[in-house]
């Protein structure tokens, strides 16, 4: 009856763990508190905040002033001087040769180099929007990576939390036991190194907590010390795109993808702009002379530049811009190719965390549950030995750590695709429902 009396807390204890636990069986709900973090104000204020993504939008507009650069005119020239007696501007009297004057020139290019130009300018500009993008993505791919994670080792230091504090009161019922000689010492001393592993593996997992912290707070450009209240739980939500979808999203919206195609627009404009650099600008003057005791002079000169040197400059510079327009082609083939085995990876991470937290949360933790359940109540009995409940206790926190983790992963992976499409790739009205099957996936609801 002794035993019974000291164990019987103990085995309530562990089924209300077992029946928390036993909760993964459904995607874990909003904890009813405001004091949280949520995961849109986290983004909108890394976005807010972020100074990459305050420089990349000034570098949009410094790029904006060079369209207006690039078609403009060359500066035209001035130029003044005189004939005569070397004091400045002093004519001879008599000699018609004497004069003072002043020039003025302007160069007229080629008609259609200035537009080219300034086609080439605006590509510029669109490839700065298109690195604003990317680092606006980047950011926002960032902070949910490290919520997840913050997330995950959240839920991890609280289950790890309410577990070491169910074995140690094993321990005490092992010691209890031991002290009316119904157990052994050995099972006393192997709960105790349990209890120390938990403080050693509470002590990594806050230490990684701190590190997950401190990415956030560095998102959010304030000390990474600043403390942070506990996320807002994650929940799995089902794709509605097929793999061929996403392929095609990517395609189109990569940032990577889209840089290489608006570089091959302006290799494209720069040798057209190189094939008319052979052609001769205009150049005109006017001059305006006064001489001693003679009528004032005008004079008109026009002049042209003449490619003489065609095959060693022009030719040249229409080779290299087609060489360039053909690297950059290539260059996006690749970056076509790497964004697709990307995509794919992370479309297979999520398809196999939706597995293993099915398989977690409707098949393992209940059954580990069910396990931990009749070898607690073996041991009050004397059927089941100290270790083997040990080793169920054990293999309940494992796999309950292991659910999280697979679903930090899931969020982490359906961030890295929306980065790669720009889109939003989970069904909206999933919030609440529960996880598609693995047969289910990559079609739309």
């Amino acid at each position: 009856m002794k035993i019974r009396w000291i164990g019987a807390p103990l085995l309530a204890c562990l089924c209300m763990a077992v029946n928390a636990q036993s909760a993964l069986t459904a995607p874990p709900s909003v904890r009813s508190t405001d004091k949280q973090l949520r995961l849109d104000d986290v983004v909108r204020l890394a976005l807010e905040r972020s100074p990459d993504a305050a420089s990349a939008e000034h570098t949009i507009q410094a790029m904006q002033h060079r369209i207006a650069q690039a078609r403009a005119l060359p500066d035209p020239t001035v130029s003044a001087g005189w004939a005569g007696r070397p004091a400045p501007f002093a004519t001879m009297a008599g000699d018609a040769s004497s004069y003072r004057g002043i020039t003025v020139s302007e160069q007229f290019p080629y008609p259609g180099k200035r537009r080219l130009q300034g086609a080439m300018a605006e590509r510029d500009v669109e490839t700065a929007r298109v690195d604003c993008e990317a680092a606006q993505r980047r950011i926002v791919l960032d902070v949910k990576t490290a919520y997840a994670e913050y997330f995950y080792l959240d839920k991890a230091i609280e289950a790890t939390r309410q577990n070491k504090d169910l074995l140690e009161q094993l321990a005490s019922t092992a010691e209890a036991q031991y002290r009316v000689g119904k157990s052994m010492q050995q099972d006393v001393l192997r709960a105790q190194v349990e209890v120390s592993m938990l403080i050693e593996k509470l002590t990594q997992l806050e230490e990684l907590r701190d590190s997950a912290m401190a990415e956030i707070n560095a998102a959010l450009v304030q000390q990474p010390e600043t403390p942070l209240p506990p996320p807002q739980p994650l929940e799995a939500q089902p794709i509605h795109y097929s793999l061929d979808e996403l392929y095609a999203l990517a395609e189109k919206n990569d940032t990577g993808v889209r840089r290489e195609q608006t570089t091959m627009e302006r290799n494209t404009l720069n040798i057209a702009l190189a094939k008319r650099q052979s052609r001769p600008d205009i150049g005109v003057s006017y001059m305006f002379q006064q001489r001693a005791n003679q009528p004032d002079m005008h004079g008109v000169t026009v002049s042209v530049n003449l490619p003489v040197f065609w095959k060693s400059k022009q030719r040249e510079a229409i080779a290299e811009a087609a060489d360039a327009l053909h690297g950059t082609q290539k260059m996006r083939e690749s970056r076509l190719n790497a964004v697709r085995a990307e995509v794919r990876r992370r479309y297979l991470s999520i398809e196999s965390t939706q597995r293993l937290m099915d398989l977690y949360s409707k098949g393992i933790v209940p059954q580990s549950s069910l396990a931990l359940e009749s070898a607690m109540s073996g041991y009050q009995v004397g059927k089941v030995d100290f270790q083997s409940l040990l080793s169920d206790f054990a293999t309940l926190l494992n796999y309950e750590t292991s659910y999280y983790r697979q679903l930090a992963d899931h969020q982490i992976a359906v961030a890295q695709i929306e980065s790669l499409t720009g889109e939003p790739i989970t069904a909206e009205t999933a919030t609440n429902e529960p996880m598609q099957s693995a047969g289910q996936k990559g079609t739309r609801p």
